[in-house]
C-alpha cells in the first residue's frame, strides 16, 4: 500500500516536472533576446536537471515511471498554448505573466515533493538527504527569481505607464 500511494505521488510530480520543462523551455525561448535570458534559461536547465533528478529518485525506490502519466504531462502543455491571451496574432505581454505564474506555481509544486521525500528519507536509506535539502533549496531560489520575473512582467503589462505606452493598449 505505502509503495503504491509513493509511486501514484512520484508519477503524479514526474508528470508535472513534464509539464514544466515544456513550459521553461517555451519561455526561454520567447525571451533568448531580453534581458531577462539568463535567468529563464537557468531555470528551464536546473528545472531539466530536477525532473532528472526525480527520476534517479524512482529508480533508487524502484518505482517505474508511467508513460501515460509522463505523456499527460506533455499533453497538458501543449493544450495549454491554446489559451486566449487578449491578442489574436501575436503574443501578449498578458502571456507572459501568467506563464509565469504557472511555472512558478509548479516549482513550489516541486518544494513540497522534496519536502515530502525528505520525510520519507528518515526511514528510506536509499533517498540521500543531502541531495534533498539541495533540490529544496534550488527550488526556492528558482521561485524567488521566478517571483522578480512575474512583478517585472506584471508592471509592464497593468501599470498606467505602460498601458500609456503600449501600442495595443485599450
Amino acid at each position: 500500500m505505502y509503495r503504491d500511494k509513493l509511486g501514484i505521488y512520484l508519477n503524479d510530480h514526474l508528470a508535472g516536472a513534464t509539464f514544466g520543462i515544456g513550459l521553461a523551455q517555451r519561455i526561454a525561448h520567447q525571451h533568448r533576446h531580453s534581458a531577462r535570458s539568463a535567468d529563464l534559461q537557468r531555470i528551464c536547465d536546473e528545472i531539466a536537471q530536477d525532473r532528472q533528478s526525480l527520476i534517479e529518485v524512482m529508480d533508487a525506490l524502484d518505482v517505474p515511471a508511467r508513460r501515460y502519466k509522463v505523456s499527460g504531462g506533455w499533453l497538458a502543455e501543449r493544450l495549454g498554448r491554446l489559451k486566449p491571451n487578449g491578442v489574436l496574432y501575436r503574443r501578449s505581454g498578458l502571456s507572459t505573466v501568467i506563464e509565469l505564474e504557472t511555472l512558478r506555481l509548479g516549482v513550489e509544486g516541486k518544494t513540497l515533493i522534496w519536502r515530502t521525500l525528505l520525510v520519507v528519507a528518515a526511514g528510506e536509506p536509499r533517498l540521500d538527504e543531502s541531495q534533498l535539502h539541495h533540490l529544496l533549496d534550488r527550488a526556492r531560489d528558482q521561485i524567488d527569481t521566478l517571483e522578480t520575473l512575474r512583478l517585472a512582467a506584471a508592471e509592464a503589462v497593468f501599470s498606467s505607464r505602460a498601458r500609456s505606452v503600449t501600442p495595443d493598449s485599450p
